[in-house]
C-alpha cells in the first residue's frame, strides 16, 4: 500500500508554479488583443458595413449602419487610383528591398572580417540611422532634396553640375527609396551580423588551411549559413514595403508629384479622414493586411523549409 505525501501545502506550490508563465504572458496578451487583435477584427467588423442616409441626412436617426456585404471592398478594389498605388509600391519594392538588403549583407560581412578598425563605431554609425523615426528622417531627407535650401545643391554648383530636382516627375520614387534604405539597412546588418559572429571559427580556420580566400569563404560558408537570417529580413523588408506610409506622407507637401494615394496606405488615410468614409477605408485596410500576409507566407513556404531544413542538418 502507498502512502501519498503529497499535502495540500505541496499542491497550492504546484499550482502557483503552474500559473506563473501564464502570469508572465498575461501583459503582452493584454495588450495584444487591445491594441493589435481588437482593432483589426474592428476593421473587419466596418468594412462590411455601411452608411444608410434617409431623406435629407438631418436629425436623428437619418444616418444608420446597415450590413453592406462585400460591396466595399469591390468598390475599394474598383476605385481607379488603388491599382496605379499598388503599382507603384511594387516598383518601389523592387528598389528598395535588394538594395537594403545587399548593403546590409555587404556591411555585415566587411564587420565580420575585421576590415574595419573601428568595429564598434561602425556599426553604430551604420545602425544609428534606424533609430531615427520615419518622420524625422523623411523631413531630414527633405531638406536635402529642396534645390532652394539644400546645401548639396551648393556644393555641386560650385562643382559646375546641375543637381536635379529629384521631387519632381521619375525621381521621387527613387527620393522615397532612398530614404527607406537610409533608415533599414542597419536593422537589417545587424541581424545578419549577429548571425555571423555565431558561426564556429573553426569553420574559417579550416577553410583557410584549404587555401580558400575570404572571398570564397564568404561566398561557400558564410552567406549560405546566415541564409535564414537572409529569409527573415526579407519577409521584414517586404512587409515594411508593402505599409509604406510615413516616407511619402511626410514628402507631399514638399512634391506636386506624390499625390494623396500615392501608397495604399495613403489613399486609406484619405477615405477614412479626408473623406470620412471609414467604411471603404477599412475594407482597403483588410484588402492590405490579407495581401501582405499572403505574400509573406507564400514567400516563407516557397523558400524557408529548404532554408532551415538546410541549417538543421
Amino acid at each position: 500500500m502507498t502512502v501519498s505525501t503529497r499535502t495540500p501545502r505541496t499542491a497550492s506550490r504546484r499550482g502557483r508554479r503552474a500559473g506563473a508563465p501564464y502570469s508572465f504572458l498575461a501583459p503582452a496578451l493584454i495588450l495584444f488583443t487591445l491594441f493589435m487583435a481588437a482593432p483589426i477584427a474592428y476593421a473587419g467588423y466596418l468594412s462590411l458595413r455601411r452608411v444608410k442616409i434617409s431623406g435629407l441626412g438631418l436629425g436623428a436617426g437619418a444616418r444608420t449602419e446597415v450590413w453592406a456585404g462585400l460591396s466595399n471592398y469591390a468598390r475599394s478594389l474598383s476605385d481607379p487610383d488603388f491599382l496605379p498605388s499598388v503599382y507603384r509600391v511594387g516598383l518601389y519594392g523592387l528598389i528598395v528591398v535588394p538594395a537594403m538588403l545587399g548593403l546590409a549583407l555587404l556591411m555585415a560581412l566587411l564587420l565580420d572580417a575585421g576590415r574595419t578598425r573601428v568595429g564598434t563605431f561602425s556599426r553604430t554609425s551604420i545602425f544609428l540611422p534606424y533609430a531615427v523615426p520615419a518622420v524625422v528622417g523623411s523631413l531630414l531627407w527633405g531638406f536635402l532634396y529642396l534645390p532652394r535650401v539644400s546645401p548639396v545643391t551648393d556644393v555641386l554648383g560650385k562643382l559646375g553640375v546641375t543637381a536635379p530636382d529629384v521631387l519632381t516627375g521619375n525621381w521621387t520614387l527613387w527620393a522615397v527609396a532612398n530614404i527607406a534604405v537610409w533608415g533599414g539597412t542597419g536593422f537589417n546588418m545587424i541581424v545578419i551580423y549577429t548571425s555571423l559572429r555565431a558561426i564556429p571559427t573553426d569553420l574559417f580556420e579550416a577553410a583557410r588551411l584549404d587555401g580558400a580566400s575570404d572571398k570564397q569563404i564568404a561566398f561557400r560558408i558564410k552567406i549560405p549559413i546566415v541564409t535564414p537570417s537572409l529569409i527573415m529580413t526579407f519577409v521584414f523588408s517586404l512587409i515594411a514595403t508593402l505599409q509604406v506610409f510615413a516616407e511619402p506622407m511626410t514628402l507631399k507637401p514638399l512634391s506636386n508629384t506624390i499625390s494623396s494615394t500615392w501608397t495604399p496606405l495613403m489613399k486609406v488615410y484619405r477615405d477614412a479622414f479626408v473623406r470620412n468614409d471609414v467604411y471603404s477605408a477599412a475594407a482597403t485596410s483588410v484588402v492590405i493586411a490579407v495581401a501582405t500576409f499572403a505574400v509573406s507566407f507564400g514567400f516563407l513556404k516557397l523558400v524557408g523549409n529548404r532554408a532551415f531544413n538546410q541549417e538543421d542538418a
